[in-house]
């Protein structure tokens, strides 16, 4: 995979392919206001799904479960 020089190194299973979300970096704040960095992910699941504008076709990859719960996919069984 070819990343440009200042992208990180991220896990593709961890990007939503619906709503391209993806890891972000976050504070840990103390009581002393001391502050470390922490990644938070996002909630993804590895699924086949359908969206409403591809029709009947089946699409594979990880999606958030935002997008499940708005219904912008349908998971396939």
């Amino acid at each position: 995979m070819l990343y440009t020089p200042g992208e990180r190194n991220f896990k593709m299973s961890r990007i939503c392919s619906v709503c391209d979300k993806r890891p972000h970096v976050a504070n840990i704040v103390s009581h002393a206001n001391n502050k470390t960095k922490k990644w938070v992910y996002p909630n993804v699941h590895p699924m086949r799904y359908t969206t409403p504008t591809s029709g009947t076709t089946v699409h594979r990859g990880s999606v958030c479960t935002k997008c499940v719960k708005a219904r912008k996919v349908t998971k396939v069984i």
